[in-house]
């Protein structure tokens, strides 16, 4: 077998078949603003307190998808695994609408979400927050609106100051 290394290959110093960096931290804002940071990380258990965990994990992860913050996907993607969320689900969660692999909460879960993260000039559409507050009671509904909130806040972190992920082992 042949193989053809391009300029950008050797310009780089990358064999086609090699792992591509990410691209390099802005800063690390933990340390750059602790106070601040202390405050998102209160914020996000604040959010989540009495909500069902699985569903938490499946906001962030598909908030952050459709953010494009790779941090935060690779982190609660893992996350929804270790609380035994299927492979299976979780290769659906990009495309959850047209999967039988979610509950009716956890629809009403990702329509909100998606609706918080793609603010529009309408806001949230009333189908959508109706939904949600019909299968969330009126101690989970606002958890959730927190969550969705606190997400979208991590990914704009996240992304702006090119947070990436580590590599881990498989199966992890």
């Amino acid at each position: 077998m042949t193989t053809t290394t391009t300029s950008a290959d050797t310009a780089s110093g990358q064999g086609p078949d090699e792992l591509v960096p990410a691209p390099a931290p802005r800063m690390a804002l933990a340390k750059a603003a602790p106070d601040f940071y202390k405050a998102m990380i209160a914020l996000d258990t604040a959010a989540g307190n009495g909500l069902d965990p699985v569903v938490a994990e499946l906001v962030k992860a598909r908030a952050s998808q459709v953010n494009g913050c790779a941090y935060c996907v690779d982190q609660h993607i893992a996350d929804a695994r270790r609380l035994g969320v299927s492979e299976q689900k979780v290769h659906g969660l990009t495309v959850w609408r047209e999967t039988p692999f979610f509950t009716a909460r956890e629809r009403a879960a990702l329509a909100l979400a998606e609706a918080v993260t793609r603010l529009g000039e309408h806001g949230v559409p009333d189908d959508v927050y109706d939904e949600a507050a019909r299968l969330f009671d009126e101690d989970e509904l606002p958890r959730l609106i927190a969550m969705c909130i606190t997400i979208n806040a991590w990914n704009r972190i996240g992304i702006t100051t090119r947070m990436s992920p580590a590599r881990r082992p498989e199966g992890i």
